[in-house]
């Protein structure tokens, strides 16, 4: 049995829509019909003030830079375990990523240790809640009134996952998400721009398209458009939105699936943690999380390569992830690290993800189940 670890999916309306938005709009290009109809979800289902779709969570943090003003001379403290999006944003702008430590047991930037990263030239925090596990958003945001810093949410894994009850992406100034092929609601390519800072929003729409004020002009505000600001084109097109939106629509039943085979994973793994010495993923009770991902951390890189190789051989495919941003060539050229990055580099070092996908069946999770039982040499029972 060949087990992919990510597999893109069609759950309802996709063709249909991008069929529409070829034979019955007379645009292609962005900001039509699917392009608001996505950007009234987003709005509705998060219950943020506004949202632009952008072509990528990459180009939603880009903006997120340029919005917050960022310059050269200027820092951002941030999580080194992360993608490189989330760097190059502000190294982009000339600004340099201040890397400190997670936490050990959510992987998400450790708040403990923000302040002592805090200088004269910090502009704002930049949080990522890994595999959609929330970051202590209500102390990070006390740090950051207290120092007047801006707060921009990397939600990009993080979609419908909640915090005290409020979803990620809307805590900060600014929240990012993502709608590529790995993440739970897909277009390919994709993303998404949440505002929740209302004085950013005039500017936001002004820097989406390429620095005019177009979006006035189509919303009949001014007589004509012009050149006002830095900006670049980061809208996705109506094909993008058209499948995008269809996915939208069935998001609940998507994630539930996610959620049901996550929690297939932690059942099937907690009775041999201690055993085998291995740690699963932490979910606080109070906080909800998406269903993004399920990780394993091994006790040693070198069980980690072991059982990633075993699960290759037969026919399953399992990744590591992040390559710590710190100790990467380009992050140690344009960022510096505040603090020990211990728990960075043992996580890094030693966590291997699990195939996770919305077509995956159960039959499939009990073996990968049984496969991992296998590597460690014990007997794995189905579920």
């Amino acid at each position: 049995m060949r087990i992919p670890f990510n597999k893109p999916f069609i759950v309802g309306k996709e063709l249909f829509y991008i069929a529409q938005a070829v034979t019955k709009q007379e645009r292609l290009s962005g900001d039509g019909k699917f392009t608001h109809l996505c950007h009234k979800w987003l709005n509705t289902n998060l219950g943020c003030a506004s949202s632009l779709l952008t072509h990528s969570c990459t180009a939603a943090l880009e903006m997120a830079a340029i919005l917050c003003d960022f310059g050269p001379g200027d820092e951002v403290i941030m999580p080194s375990f992360t993608f490189v999006s989330t760097a190059n944003a502000f190294v982009l702008r000339g600004a340099k990523p201040i890397f400190i430590d997670i936490r050990a047991d959510t992987l998400n930037i450790d708040e403990r240790l923000i302040e002592a990263a805090i200088t004269p030239k910090t502009k704002a925090i930049a949080v990522v809640h890994y595999a959609g596990s929330p970051c202590e958003m209500d102390e990070i945001n006390k740090i950051a009134k207290k120092h007047n810093l801006f707060v921009i949410e990397d939600a990009a894994q993080a979609l419908l996952s909640t915090y005290n009850g409020v979803k990620l992406g809307t805590l900060g100034d600014l929240g990012t998400i993502s709608f590529h092929e790995t993440k739970n609601i897909i277009s390919g390519e994709g993303g998404a721009l949440i505002i929740n800072n209302e004085r950013l929003l005039e500017r936001a729409e002004i820097i989406r398209e390429k620095g005019t004020n177009r979006t006035k002009f189509f919303r009949g505000e001014t007589d004509k458009y012009t050149w006002v600001d830095i900006g670049s084109s980061f809208l996705p097109s109506e094909l993008t939105a058209a499948f995008l939106y269809a996915q939208m629509e069935e998001a609940t039943r998507i994630i539930k699936r996610r959620c049901e085979i996550f929690q297939m994973y932690k059942n099937g793994l907690e009775p041999i943690v201690d055993r085998v010495n291995i740690t699963l993923p932490y979910v606080a009770s109070q906080n909800s999380c998406n269903g993004h991902l399920f990780y394993i951390i091994c006790n040693s890189e070198g069980k980690r390569a072991g059982l990633i190789e075993h699960l290759k051989r037969v026919g399953i495919h399992a990744v590591f992830h992040y390559v710590p941003l710190h100790s990467a060539p380009a992050g140690m050229k344009y960022g510096a690290t505040c603090g020990d990055m211990s728990n960075t580099d043992r996580v890094s070092n030693q966590l291997v993800r699990l195939p996770l996908y919305y077509e995956m069946t159960d039959l499939e999770v009990n073996e990968v189940l049984r496969e991992v039982y296998s590597f460690y040499g014990l007997k794995y029972k189905h579920i």
